[in-house]
């Protein structure tokens, strides 16, 4: 075994872990450990034979070793002490945090015993559950109702075009060129799911809160099809005047055009998004995102012109190759450009992305490097007046850390916050969209292109017969607790 005396000064010496786990046999529990274990290593792996580090429970005391927090507790003290370095979620692992704190909040628990709790119960610290009470406290200034919306529903439209597929995505997405054939027939079968959904909600008097427009990335279609769908939703679903925000995805900066932002402006568009994800020409260009880098600002002061009022910016950190400069040159452009809000994703490998199948191609930074990077996003929302608004994690996330949604005062967006806290039901539309409901349930739509064109008929009965049960079990927000401890009985996206 490694000499422990010499761990908590070398963390290269830990970059690849081999951990034996002696007299756990219960896989929940291993996974739980597994979880664990991501946020201390960037490469481990369990093993039966000659360990770096072995943690016996059978030394455990007999009375608590049983307990199933108890031994997770005592794994993660245990890494700490071995490592020298600190788990800031502590065992707060599910993928949202926050909607933990609103179901408390929601019983009548004051913030004191809300960081009481999760302080002892999950090990959080102090930093992390300043964050988690700061973004309750404005999610619930941006939508005062939240905790009495379950009788409405929000809707999510998956258009699955894009340029090409970035390196990092497992999305439904797919390169038009070699697949414009399926447009037509996509557009066919959305609308059809559009006006079998907008049916239903209108018969029954079902009230829809926000609307988003996601994918892929919608504005790769062409102005008429575009208006197709708007016109769509506008007659069936609801109108701009009848929800409180429609959110457009134009992530790319080489779909918008001009006709473009002026048809999302006649059709009364809240919110835009275009996504930089970097600023770094060579990042860029590794990741598959063909466009030029001046593309960005050039296409962020056309939806100004046009009279876009609302844009948000992505940013990823910890892409292939990037470092500490590269952050700090992206950020130096955002604040010149100054969007409304500003989304930062910590790099998240997924199992299906091509960085994930082709590690070798893509080299990532270390988690100590990652964690400056973060930290210098902190820094740079406070010192520009972006308050964070919601949050997520993902498994397999860089650092272990969390993605931030930020805003200026008054830009938050609607949909991210009930999406994100699951606050109401919401429907999801067209290729790889996800519906979830109130009642626990999902339904999640075919992603490959022909399967949903051929089968959408059979996803909306599921989904309008979840939707009848969540109505006739009258439903509520925030009551589902967690199964465990340790996780918000959800999972991460895709």
């Amino acid at each position: 075994m490694r000499n422990i005396k010499s761990i908590a000064s070398s963390q290269v010496a830990w970059s690849k872990m081999k951990i034996k786990i002696i007299g756990i046999n219960d896989p929940l529990i291993v996974k739980e450990i597994a979880v664990i274990n991501q946020g201390f290593f960037d490469e481990w792996a369990f093993t039966d034979k000659d360990a770096d580090l072995e943690f016996n429970l059978p030394s455990m005391n007999p009375s608590v070793k049983n307990n199933k927090y108890t031994i997770l507790a005592t794994y993660l003290k245990f890494l700490e002490t071995k490592t020298g370095q600190t788990q800031p979620w502590g065992l707060l692992n599910g993928m949202r945090p926050t909607k933990l704190v609103h179901s408390m909040k929601k019983r009548g628990a004051t913030d004191e015993t809300i960081r009481n709790e999760l302080k002892k119960q999950y090990l959080v610290t102090d930093k992390k559950l300043d964050l988690l009470l700061t973004v309750a406290k404005r999610q619930l200034s941006v939508i005062p109702d939240l905790y009495n919306l379950e009788k409405e529903v929000s809707i999510y439209i998956g258009i699955p075009f894009c340029p090409t597929k970035c390196a990092y995505c497992t999305f439904a997405a797919y390169a038009l060129a070699p697949n414009q054939k399926w447009v037509a027939p996509f557009l066919e079968s959305l609308i059809a799911e559009i006006k079998l959904i907008g049916h239903y909600l209108k018969t029954k008097k079902i009230k829809v809160t926000s609307i988003y427009l996601g994918g892929g990335t919608p504005t790769m279609l062409d102005v008429e099809a575009l208006e197709s769908i708007m016109a769509a939703l506008y007659k069936h679903i609801a109108t701009a005047a009848e929800v409180r925000e429609i959110t457009v995805e134009a992530g790319r900066p080489d779909t918008i055009t001009k006709e473009k932002l002026h048809l999302l402006k006649a059709c009364d568009i809240n919110r835009l998004s275009i996504n930089p994800q970097s600023f770094n020409q060579t990042t860029l260009n590794k990741i598959g995102r063909h466009h030029a880098v001046a593309d960005i600002p050039l296409k962020f002061k056309l939806a100004k012109e046009v009279g876009i009022k609302n844009i948000n910016m992505d940013l990823i950190v910890g892409l292939p190759d990037e470092e500490l400069n590269d952050l700090t040159h992206s950020l130096t452009q955002i604040k010149a450009l100054q969007p409304e809000s500003l989304t930062v994703h910590m790099l998240a490998l997924k199992r299906k992305s091509k960085i994930s199948h082709e590690r070798e191609r893509y080299a990532t930074t270390s988690k100590e490097v990652l964690q400056q990077m973060a930290k210098l996003t902190y820094e740079f929302a406070d010192e520009e007046a972006y308050m964070p608004y919601y949050l997520y994690r993902q498994k397999n996330m860089a650092g272990n850390m969390e993605n931030i949604g930020y805003a200026k005062a008054t830009h938050e967006s609607i949909y991210n916050i009930l999406m994100m806290e699951e606050a109401q039901t919401i429907l999801g539309l067209g290729v790889g969209a996800s519906s979830k409901f109130l009642i626990g349930e999902s339904v999640h739509n075919p992603k490959d292109l022909r399967t949903y064109i051929q089968n959408y008929e059979g996803y909306v009965r599921r989904k309008l017969a979840l939707l009848v049960q969540s109505t006739e079990m009258e439903a509520k927000s925030f009551m589902y607790s967690p199964s465990s401890p340790i996780n918000d009985g959800t999972k991460a996206e895709k």
